[in-house]
Protein backbone atom coordinates (compact mmCIF):
# COMPACT_ATOMS: atom_id res chain seq x y z
CA UNK A 1 0.00 0.00 0.00
CA UNK A 2 1.20 3.63 -0.64
CA UNK A 3 2.67 5.34 2.25
CA UNK A 4 1.07 8.51 1.19
CA UNK A 5 -2.24 6.63 1.24
CA UNK A 6 -1.47 5.26 4.71
CA UNK A 7 -0.49 8.51 6.07
CA UNK A 8 -3.85 9.90 5.23
CA UNK A 9 -5.67 7.12 6.69
CA UNK A 10 -3.46 7.96 10.02
CA UNK A 11 -4.52 11.16 10.11
CA UNK A 12 -7.50 10.66 9.12
CA UNK A 13 -8.43 8.28 12.39
CA UNK A 14 -6.52 10.66 14.32
CA UNK A 15 -8.63 13.64 13.54
CA UNK A 16 -11.50 10.93 14.23
CA UNK A 17 -10.40 10.00 17.30
CA UNK A 18 -9.85 13.85 18.59
CA UNK A 19 -13.64 14.69 17.27
CA UNK A 20 -15.07 11.29 19.39
CA UNK A 21 -12.96 12.52 22.80
CA UNK A 22 -14.52 16.48 22.24
CA UNK A 23 -17.90 15.23 21.73
CA UNK A 24 -17.48 13.08 24.62
CA UNK A 25 -15.96 15.68 26.85
CA UNK A 26 -18.40 18.15 26.03
CA UNK A 27 -21.40 15.65 26.03
CA UNK A 28 -20.34 14.73 30.23
CA UNK A 29 -19.61 18.44 30.96
CA UNK A 30 -23.44 19.18 29.95
CA UNK A 31 -25.01 15.99 31.79
CA UNK A 32 -23.18 16.88 34.42
CA UNK A 33 -24.33 20.69 34.26
CA UNK A 34 -28.14 18.94 33.68
CA UNK A 35 -27.54 17.40 36.99
CA UNK A 36 -29.52 19.39 38.38
CA UNK A 37 -30.17 22.71 38.98
CA UNK A 38 -31.32 21.92 42.67
CA UNK A 39 -27.86 20.59 43.53
CA UNK A 40 -26.55 23.83 42.76
CA UNK A 41 -28.98 25.61 44.81
CA UNK A 42 -28.22 23.44 47.45
CA UNK A 43 -24.55 24.07 47.42
CA UNK A 44 -25.24 28.01 48.07
CA UNK A 45 -27.51 27.58 50.85
CA UNK A 46 -27.61 26.39 53.89
CA UNK A 47 -30.20 24.22 55.86
CA UNK A 48 -33.84 23.32 54.58
CA UNK A 49 -35.76 26.13 54.88
CA UNK A 50 -33.24 28.55 53.01
CA UNK A 51 -33.53 25.97 50.08
CA UNK A 52 -37.16 25.48 49.90
CA UNK A 53 -37.57 29.29 49.67
CA UNK A 54 -34.73 30.11 47.59
CA UNK A 55 -36.24 27.05 45.16
CA UNK A 56 -39.67 28.65 45.67
CA UNK A 57 -38.18 32.14 44.81
CA UNK A 58 -36.52 31.34 41.45
CA UNK A 59 -39.74 29.79 40.21
CA UNK A 60 -41.63 32.97 41.22
CA UNK A 61 -43.87 31.36 43.95
CA UNK A 62 -44.21 33.12 47.09
CA UNK A 63 -42.61 32.00 50.45
CA UNK A 64 -45.32 29.39 51.19
CA UNK A 65 -45.24 27.84 47.36
CA UNK A 66 -48.26 30.16 46.11
CA UNK A 67 -48.87 31.71 42.66
CA UNK A 68 -49.42 34.98 42.01
CA UNK A 69 -53.55 35.74 42.75
CA UNK A 70 -52.93 38.84 39.69
CA UNK A 71 -52.90 37.62 36.45
CA UNK A 72 -52.89 34.01 37.10
CA UNK A 73 -52.49 32.81 33.89
CA UNK A 74 -48.74 34.38 33.44
CA UNK A 75 -48.59 33.30 36.60
CA UNK A 76 -48.98 29.96 35.74
CA UNK A 77 -46.97 30.34 32.34
CA UNK A 78 -43.92 31.34 34.34
CA UNK A 79 -43.74 28.67 36.86
CA UNK A 80 -44.64 25.74 34.19
CA UNK A 81 -41.86 27.51 32.21
CA UNK A 82 -39.05 26.31 34.46
CA UNK A 83 -37.09 29.31 34.28
CA UNK A 84 -35.41 30.95 36.97
CA UNK A 85 -37.83 33.88 37.51
CA UNK A 86 -35.80 37.43 37.08
CA UNK A 87 -38.26 40.25 35.90
CA UNK A 88 -35.40 43.25 35.89
CA UNK A 89 -33.40 40.67 33.58
CA UNK A 90 -36.64 39.49 31.43
CA UNK A 91 -37.93 43.44 31.09
CA UNK A 92 -34.52 44.35 29.81
CA UNK A 93 -34.26 41.73 27.43
CA UNK A 94 -37.38 42.27 25.87
CA UNK A 95 -36.58 46.02 25.74
CA UNK A 96 -33.89 45.23 23.87
CA UNK A 97 -35.84 42.92 21.32
CA UNK A 98 -38.63 45.46 20.78
CA UNK A 99 -35.89 48.64 20.02
CA UNK A 100 -34.20 45.95 17.40
CA UNK A 101 -37.52 45.18 15.98
CA UNK A 102 -38.25 48.49 15.59
CA UNK A 103 -34.71 49.08 13.54
CA UNK A 104 -35.35 46.30 11.33
CA UNK A 105 -38.70 46.99 10.52
CA UNK A 106 -37.63 50.74 9.95
CA UNK A 107 -34.76 50.05 7.67
CA UNK A 108 -36.13 47.01 5.86
CA UNK A 109 -39.53 48.52 4.97
CA UNK A 110 -38.58 52.11 4.84
CA UNK A 111 -41.61 52.72 6.95
CA UNK A 112 -41.00 54.70 10.10
CA UNK A 113 -44.84 54.76 11.38
CA UNK A 114 -44.50 50.67 11.64
CA UNK A 115 -41.36 50.88 13.83
CA UNK A 116 -43.32 51.86 16.98
CA UNK A 117 -46.38 48.73 16.60
CA UNK A 118 -43.62 46.53 15.68
CA UNK A 119 -41.32 47.00 19.01
CA UNK A 120 -44.60 47.15 21.11
CA UNK A 121 -45.58 43.58 19.59
CA UNK A 122 -42.16 42.75 20.06
CA UNK A 123 -41.81 43.63 23.94
CA UNK A 124 -45.44 42.60 24.69
CA UNK A 125 -45.76 39.23 22.59
CA UNK A 126 -42.13 37.69 22.59
CA UNK A 127 -42.34 37.04 26.44
CA UNK A 128 -45.14 35.27 25.89
CA UNK A 129 -43.92 33.32 23.20
CA UNK A 130 -40.55 32.34 25.22
CA UNK A 131 -42.69 31.16 27.81
CA UNK A 132 -45.10 28.98 25.86
CA UNK A 133 -41.98 27.37 24.31
CA UNK A 134 -39.81 26.42 26.98
CA UNK A 135 -43.61 25.48 29.27
CA UNK A 136 -44.28 23.10 26.72
CA UNK A 137 -40.20 21.98 25.93
CA UNK A 138 -40.35 21.34 29.66
CA UNK A 139 -43.53 19.51 29.78
CA UNK A 140 -41.92 17.21 27.10
CA UNK A 141 -39.39 16.10 28.60
CA UNK A 142 -41.15 15.63 31.92
CA UNK A 143 -43.60 13.16 30.28
CA UNK A 144 -40.25 11.15 29.15
CA UNK A 145 -38.67 11.08 32.36
CA UNK A 146 -41.77 10.65 34.84
CA UNK A 147 -41.99 6.86 34.05
CA UNK A 148 -38.50 6.66 34.61
CA UNK A 149 -38.60 8.68 37.71
CA UNK A 150 -41.62 6.44 39.16
CA UNK A 151 -39.32 3.37 38.44
CA UNK A 152 -36.64 4.76 40.53
CA UNK A 153 -39.15 4.84 44.01
CA UNK A 154 -40.88 1.81 43.07
CA UNK A 155 -36.86 0.10 43.27
CA UNK A 156 -35.94 2.18 46.34
CA UNK A 157 -39.68 1.25 47.77
CA UNK A 158 -38.53 -2.41 46.97
CA UNK A 159 -35.43 -2.12 48.70
CA UNK A 160 -36.93 -1.01 51.59
CA UNK A 161 -36.55 2.62 51.89
CA UNK A 162 -38.62 4.90 53.27
CA UNK A 163 -40.99 6.92 50.64
CA UNK A 164 -39.23 10.53 51.45
CA UNK A 165 -35.62 8.82 50.48
CA UNK A 166 -37.20 7.58 47.13
CA UNK A 167 -38.70 10.53 46.46
CA UNK A 168 -35.33 12.44 47.73
CA UNK A 169 -33.35 9.59 45.44
CA UNK A 170 -34.70 11.39 42.30
CA UNK A 171 -34.35 14.64 43.05
CA UNK A 172 -30.35 13.70 43.16
CA UNK A 173 -30.21 11.09 40.27
CA UNK A 174 -32.07 12.85 37.57
CA UNK A 175 -31.32 15.54 35.45
CA UNK A 176 -33.98 18.54 35.34
CA UNK A 177 -37.11 18.71 34.91
CA UNK A 178 -37.49 15.85 37.01
CA UNK A 179 -34.72 16.07 39.26
CA UNK A 180 -35.42 19.77 40.34
CA UNK A 181 -39.02 18.91 40.68
CA UNK A 182 -38.97 15.78 42.61
CA UNK A 183 -35.82 17.11 44.50
CA UNK A 184 -38.27 20.50 45.54
CA UNK A 185 -41.16 17.68 47.08
CA UNK A 186 -38.03 15.70 48.97
CA UNK A 187 -37.18 19.54 50.43
CA UNK A 188 -41.17 20.27 51.22
CA UNK A 189 -41.48 16.82 53.27
CA UNK A 190 -38.17 17.37 54.83
CA UNK A 191 -39.56 20.91 55.41
CA UNK A 192 -42.80 19.49 57.26
CA UNK A 193 -45.28 18.75 54.42
CA UNK A 194 -47.05 15.23 54.02
CA UNK A 195 -45.91 13.10 50.62
CA UNK A 196 -49.69 14.04 49.52
CA UNK A 197 -49.04 17.75 50.10
CA UNK A 198 -45.41 17.98 48.62
CA UNK A 199 -46.82 16.13 45.14
CA UNK A 200 -49.89 18.33 45.11
CA UNK A 201 -47.93 20.95 44.98
CA UNK A 202 -45.58 19.66 42.20
CA UNK A 203 -48.43 18.96 40.24
CA UNK A 204 -49.59 22.46 40.49
CA UNK A 205 -45.86 23.74 39.68
CA UNK A 206 -45.93 21.11 36.75
CA UNK A 207 -49.16 21.48 35.43
CA UNK A 208 -49.24 18.43 33.18
CA UNK A 209 -51.59 15.69 32.96
CA UNK A 210 -49.05 13.00 34.04
CA UNK A 211 -48.06 14.48 36.72
CA UNK A 212 -51.40 15.12 37.81
CA UNK A 213 -52.45 11.17 37.13
CA UNK A 214 -48.99 10.79 39.76
CA UNK A 215 -50.79 13.05 42.27
CA UNK A 216 -54.33 11.50 41.98
CA UNK A 217 -52.74 7.81 42.51
CA UNK A 218 -50.72 9.55 45.79
CA UNK A 219 -54.28 10.85 47.10
CA UNK A 220 -55.84 7.54 46.55
CA UNK A 221 -53.21 6.03 48.39
CA UNK A 222 -53.28 8.13 50.87
CA UNK A 223 -56.93 7.92 51.16
CA UNK A 224 -57.91 4.38 50.93
CA UNK A 225 -54.56 2.70 51.85
CA UNK A 226 -53.33 -0.24 49.64
CA UNK A 227 -49.91 -1.47 47.93
CA UNK A 228 -48.09 1.85 46.56
CA UNK A 229 -45.54 -0.15 45.09
CA UNK A 230 -47.78 -1.63 43.12
CA UNK A 231 -50.01 1.69 42.29
CA UNK A 232 -46.71 3.29 41.09
CA UNK A 233 -45.78 0.44 38.72
CA UNK A 234 -49.37 0.49 37.39
CA UNK A 235 -48.84 4.45 36.90
CA UNK A 236 -45.51 3.87 35.09
CA UNK A 237 -47.08 1.72 32.75
CA UNK A 238 -50.14 4.46 31.86
CA UNK A 239 -47.80 7.10 31.27
CA UNK A 240 -45.50 5.35 29.15
CA UNK A 241 -48.52 4.06 27.13
CA UNK A 242 -49.71 7.28 27.10
CA UNK A 243 -46.51 9.01 25.99
CA UNK A 244 -46.36 6.38 23.30
CA UNK A 245 -49.71 7.29 22.40
CA UNK A 246 -48.93 10.75 21.74
CA UNK A 247 -46.34 10.01 19.62
CA UNK A 248 -48.53 8.41 17.59
CA UNK A 249 -50.98 11.05 17.36
CA UNK A 250 -48.11 13.33 16.52
CA UNK A 251 -46.88 11.01 13.30
CA UNK A 252 -50.14 11.14 12.46
CA UNK A 253 -51.04 14.55 12.01
CA UNK A 254 -47.29 15.54 10.92
CA UNK A 255 -48.42 15.60 7.65
CA UNK A 256 -51.29 18.42 8.60
CA UNK A 257 -48.99 20.03 10.99
CA UNK A 258 -46.41 20.43 7.75
CA UNK A 259 -49.07 21.40 5.33
CA UNK A 260 -50.38 24.21 7.66
CA UNK A 261 -47.20 25.52 8.61
CA UNK A 262 -46.03 25.82 4.39
CA UNK A 263 -49.38 27.48 3.81
CA UNK A 264 -49.30 30.17 6.61
CA UNK A 265 -45.69 30.59 5.61
CA UNK A 266 -45.80 31.14 1.82
CA UNK A 267 -47.79 33.97 1.32
CA UNK A 268 -46.06 35.94 3.97
CA UNK A 269 -43.04 35.59 2.92
CA UNK A 270 -43.81 36.02 -0.74
CA UNK A 271 -45.12 39.41 0.60
CA UNK A 272 -41.96 40.34 2.38
CA UNK A 273 -39.73 38.78 -0.56
CA UNK A 274 -41.63 41.01 -2.89
CA UNK A 275 -41.68 44.19 -0.74
CA UNK A 276 -38.01 43.82 -0.17
CA UNK A 277 -37.10 43.48 -3.59
CA UNK A 278 -39.43 45.75 -5.23
CA UNK A 279 -40.81 47.98 -2.87
CA UNK A 280 -43.11 49.75 -5.54
CA UNK A 281 -45.08 46.69 -6.82
CA UNK A 282 -47.95 46.91 -4.39
CA UNK A 283 -46.76 50.34 -3.34
CA UNK A 284 -48.27 51.99 -6.19
CA UNK A 285 -51.41 50.36 -6.08
CA UNK A 286 -51.44 50.00 -1.86
CA UNK A 287 -54.20 52.93 -1.43
CA UNK A 288 -56.26 51.45 -3.64
CA UNK A 289 -59.92 50.30 -2.42
CA UNK A 290 -59.97 46.76 -4.34
CA UNK A 291 -56.67 46.61 -3.48
CA UNK A 292 -56.97 46.82 0.59
CA UNK A 293 -60.43 44.82 0.48
CA UNK A 294 -58.77 41.86 -1.92
CA UNK A 295 -55.87 41.80 0.95
CA UNK A 296 -58.20 42.14 3.92
CA UNK A 297 -60.30 38.91 1.89
CA UNK A 298 -57.10 37.04 2.05
CA UNK A 299 -56.13 37.57 5.74
CA UNK A 300 -59.32 36.61 7.17
CA UNK A 301 -59.21 33.46 4.45
CA UNK A 302 -55.96 32.65 5.96
CA UNK A 303 -56.75 32.74 9.45
CA UNK A 304 -60.17 30.96 8.75
CA UNK A 305 -57.84 28.35 6.99
CA UNK A 306 -55.26 27.82 10.13
CA UNK A 307 -58.48 27.33 12.77
CA UNK A 308 -59.83 24.49 10.36
CA UNK A 309 -56.64 22.57 9.76
CA UNK A 310 -55.73 23.22 13.61
CA UNK A 311 -58.77 21.52 14.35
CA UNK A 312 -57.91 18.73 12.35
CA UNK A 313 -54.92 18.02 13.82
CA UNK A 314 -55.76 19.09 17.37
CA UNK A 315 -55.79 15.21 18.55
CA UNK A 316 -55.92 14.75 22.91
CA UNK A 317 -56.12 11.85 24.88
Amino acid sequence: MDARIVFLILIFGAVFTLGQAVFGLVTVAQQKRMVNRRLKVAEKVDGVSALVMELRKQRGLSAEGKKGERLRWLSNLIVASGLTYEPRKWLTMAGGAAVVAALGVAFALKQPMLAVPAGLVVALAGPLVVLKFKAAQRAKALGVQLPQALDIIVRSLEAGHPVPTAVALVGREMADPAGTEFGMAADEIAYGATLEQAVERMSERCQHPDIDLFAATIRLQAGTGGNLTGLLKLNSNTVRERHKMRMKIKAASSEGRASAMILTAAPIVTLVFINLTSPNFYGDVADDPLIKIGLTVIAVWLVLGNLVMRRMIDMRI
